[in-house]
């Protein structure tokens, strides 16, 4: 198939009004729009001003009415717990009905707020579709975060009810969730009037009375109820992402344009048809589970994936592989810490070859700079084992670089626009409807090549954010002041001859070593390239002569001999001065046995970095493993004594 990404590309930055027009004949509207573009109050753009629309009748009933009631919609697989189970459209259609008259009972409607603090289960997916079919706003909350966490989110959303489960359930381990729910409406302002609990068989949670009801006995009395039109303008959601000031940012998305954008990438980025089963793994807590695990999928008329589990630990590293055969998924998405995770504990790939591929067609990732070694590991590995056994067809692998603040890809190889050829290192393009310039500290164009500030020209395609929750001014300061005319990414990188983007690093990792500037991405894909280094981090430290000095954390690959532990440091320090040049000052990296990270699999090197310059630090709230941190002052203290 050739590729017609560049006339796709040129229409939707020529004519974004006929683009995003003809793009939304696609869904189901209560009434058309005003305006396709509504610029009257920049930098506040909307799209589809006057549109009428409800984001759950797209994902859910619309497909009963025409006729595809029958078809498979949601697939729980929860190795944590043992357990699969499908739902139909028309079986989560009934469901998400009877939970939305729930809500309404609760005096739910309209904008109101809602706060879903739940773990992987299909439950969570139907409160979040439950509260669109109101017209409510959901607030998604990763299930665990700390109570202080979800104590502040509460009162900046306000929500009318929260809804939750008893437990979640962690590899060795279950999270307790009423407890922390208890204590952080404790502790914040705003008190919710009731909390739903959806008790889990595993472990169930003590009831407060007068406040406290339970999911199933709520929806057993509950009638079901209609879609509510809602104006296209209107939130659908608010997703809180971390701040540079320790007050997260309430990200607000709209309902028209957000149906309107996943709906094309379903086709047009990951190259799949309705009823095929599409997985993305991730949690919906995060900006992937929203876009790709709920609403993307359903909206486009796949089956979607619900996974509760890791890619390592259950119960072992071939636990993708497992999921891919058994539920014939097309197109995988999910995060490079992920596949690094695989390939530190089955180097070899020897679990792949238990599994029959033959169906999956796809891979992407996005959340972390995909290394060119990662990537060529991961090519490699399916190539010789799409169908059990070795093939000369080659499963692509896609790097493609998004934000939750975008709510879809920025850059990507639109492999349903026919595949580019693929670049190690980059994200190929942009995607149609995204403008992207590198820019220098000032503001300038970059030099060909040169690392610069990655910016988005205004206004954003329809399904980014809109503005921040009850924060406009914060929005404004946050991502349009800093660069006119544009929306700041926060990522560093660079644009070649062909026009294909390097997305290096945050802003905030460049290192500025004597003078010059460089990305810890790039370092960081020279340590990956080691044959025995199974992951990475690289941060700058404070240097009082260079300004700052990079310094390496290694996590080897299983089986690799202690012994040769100084050997491959060694090895490293040279592969960087012989790649990058001795301008980077390179002298010292340290084997660790795991990288601190955040629950969606990024690497904290900002806390790394303080750490190492004994500076104090706030533990984050989303760290996965705690101990991680202090293996990294325990390898540090090492590296000082030596």
């Amino acid at each position: 198939m050739s590729s017609h990404y560049d006339d796709v590309y040129a229409r939707s930055i020529d004519d974004p009004i006929g683009f995003w027009a003809e793009a939304a004949e696609e869904i189901h509207w209560y009434k058309k729009w005003k305006k396709i573009l509504d610029d009257s109050n920049k930098p506040f753009y909307r799209w589809f001003a006057g549109a009428e629309v409800n984001t759950c009748y797209n994902a859910v009933d619309r497909h009963v009415a025409n006729g595809h009631g029958d078809r498979i919609a949601l697939i729980y697989d929860s190795p944590v717990t043992q357990t699969i189970q499908s739902f139909t459209f028309s079986e989560l259609g009934i469901s998400v009905a009877k939970c939305a008259g729930a809500l309404a009972l609760l005096g739910v409607s309209k904008g109101d707020r809602v706060i879903i603090y739940m773990p992987m289960i299909p439950e969570a997916v139907i409160a979040m579709l439950a509260t669109a079919r109101l017209g409510a706003i959901h607030s998604v909350v990763f299930g665990g975060f700390a109570s202080h966490e979800l104590a502040v989110r509460i009162d900046d959303a306000r929500p009318k009810v929260v809804l939750t489960a008893s437990c979640g359930i962690e590899p060795g381990r279950l999270v307790a969730y009423k407890p922390l729910v208890d204590t952080a409406i404790g502790m914040a302002k705003h008190k919710p009037e009731k909390c739903v609990v959806y008790q889990r068989s595993i472990q169930r949670s003590e009831m407060k009375p007068g406040v406290d009801l339970d999911w199933d006995e709520i929806l057993v009395s509950a009638t079901p109820h209609d879609c509510v039109p809602v104006a296209a303008t209107d939130p659908l959601y608010i997703l809180y992402t971390s701040g540079t000031t320790g007050q997260p940012k309430g990200i607000v998305r709209d309902n028209g344009g957000y149906l309107v954008a996943l709906h094309w990438t379903m086709g047009r980025i990951y190259d799949v048809k309705p009823g095929e089963v599409y997985w993305a793994a991730s949690d919906i807590g995060w900006v992937v589970g929203h876009s790709y695990i709920v609403y993307a999928p359903l909206i486009y008329g796949c089956t979607t994936v619900l996974f509760e589990g890791k890619p390592v630990g259950t119960p072992d590293a071939g636990v993708y592989w497992r999921v891919i055969s058994q539920h014939h998924v097309v197109c995988l998405f999910t995060a490079p810490t992920a596949f690094r995770a695989i390939k530190r504990e089955d180097p070899q790939g020897g679990l792949i070859r238990k599994y029959d591929l033959s169906k999956f067609r796809t891979l992407f990732l996005a959340g972390e700079r995909l290394d060119p070694d990662t990537l060529g590991w991961a090519e490699d590995l399916l190539t010789r084992s799409r169908y059990g056994q070795t093939s000369n067809t080659k499963v692509p692998v896609i790097d493609h670089w998004w934000q939750t603040e975008t709510g879809w890809p920025i850059s990507a190889n639109c492999v349903g626009l026919g595949k580019l050829p693929v670049k190690p290192g980059s994200a190929t393009k942009p995607v149609p409807g995204w403008q992207i310039d590198v820019v220098n500290d000032t503001g300038g164009p970059a030099k060909p090549k040169e690392i610069g500030n990655l910016v988005c020209k205004l206004p954003l395609p329809p399904g980014a954010l809109s503005t921040l929750w009850n924060a406009d001014s914060r929005y404004q300061e946050s991502y349009l002041s800093e660069f006119p005319g544009y929306y700041k990414t926060g990522d560093a990188g660079f644009v070649d001859e062909d026009g294909y983007l390097f997305v290096m690093t945050r802003t905030d990792d460049v290192i500025n070593v004597a003078g010059h500037r460089l990305s810890t991405g790039a370092l960081e894909e020279v340590l990956a390239s080691h044959p025995d280094v199974a992951e990475c981090a690289v941060v700058g430290v404070a240097d009082s002569l260079k300004g700052q000095v990079p310094l390496g954390f290694l996590v080897l690959k299983a089986g690799v001999d202690p012994e040769r532990e100084g050997e491959i440091v060694q090895q490293t320090v040279t592969m960087v001065r012989e790649r990058i040049g001795p301008v980077a000052a390179f002298k010292t990296a340290i084997i660790v046995k795991r990288l601190p990270k955040t629950r969606s699999g990024k690497i904290l090197r900002g806390t790394m970095q303080r750490i190492a310059e004994r500076q104090d630090y706030k533990l984050p709230a989303t760290i996965d493993d705690p101990a991680a941190l202090q293996e990294i002052h325990d390898a540090l203290d090492r590296l000082r004594a030596s």
